[in-house]
Parts: C-alpha cells; structure tokens; sequence
C-alpha cells in the first residue's frame, strides 16, 4: 500500500529520489505513464499487469479500446529504482507534468503519482474538498 506526500528535487538528470518506504514494494521495477491529470502516474509491475488485464476484459468498443491502449501504454516506460533509490523520469513523461524542478511524489494506495509541486497543491486542495464531500454523501446513506 502507497500511501504519504513527499518532496524532492529533480536533479540535472532527470532524477528524482523514490521515498525509502516505496523502495522494496518498486524493487522489480515500475511502469510510468501519462497520469490522467497533469502528472506521471506510476505502478507496480503487478499493479500494471491487474490494469493491462482489467482493460483487455473490458466492453469496450475496438475503436474506443485501441484509443485507451494507445493513451496508457503508448506512452508507457520502465524504469527501475538505482542504487540510490532515484528513478529516471523520461522526457516525454515530465513534459506531460510539466515537471522541471520541484517534485511531490503521492501515494495514492496502488500506485504512485509523480507531480509538479505546485501543481500538486492545487489538485491536493481541490482533491480534499472534493473527497470530503463524498465522504459526507456515503455517511448519510
């Protein structure tokens, strides 16, 4: 379970430190793609495959099938945690999050999002406002 808020720097290399605890669980590597917002979203090889089983099952139309797949794994990447525990966000990927310096890494239970800082504080804000409404709707079920 990922869980937590986290800030790093990106280093010259396009770099950036995966927090110790995550460490172990991302030992065999992750998948990182396109987030559904403006962030790198990133899973664990099991968590990838659950999702890549997940879609194909699915009844979905072909044309909107082939559209899914070309978003999630046409931009899909491996990357593997260093001897340092920093992993290498791909170009394309930061781009997409507008990524450049500062970085919040959030644990969103079965993965990870890879975010701009301060993009990352405004979807927290709007994120918790927006959870704790739904929490209010469930309580009075």
């Amino acid at each position: 379970m990922f869980y937590g808020e986290f800030d790093y720097k990106l280093d010259d290399k396009g770099r950036v430190p995966i927090p110790p605890r995550f460490r172990n669980a991302l030992k065999d590597g992750l998948v990182l793609t396109l987030g559904a917002e403006k962030c790198i979203t990133a899973y664990t090889a099991a968590e990838w495959k659950k999702l890549s089983t997940s879609i194909t099952g699915g009844s979905l139309t072909r044309s909107k099938m082939r559209r899914l797949n070309r978003a999630l794994f046409a931009m899909a990447f491996v990357a593997n945690v260093d001897g340092q525990g920093r992993i290498a966000l791909p170009a394309p990927l930061r781009e997409h999050a507008q990524i450049t310096d500062d970085v919040a890494i959030v644990g969103l239970n079965t993965n990870l999002e890879i975010w701009n800082k301060a993009l990352w504080e405004e979807e927290k804000n709007i994120s918790q406002e927006q959870a704790w409404q739904i929490i209010e709707s469930l309580e009075t079920k």
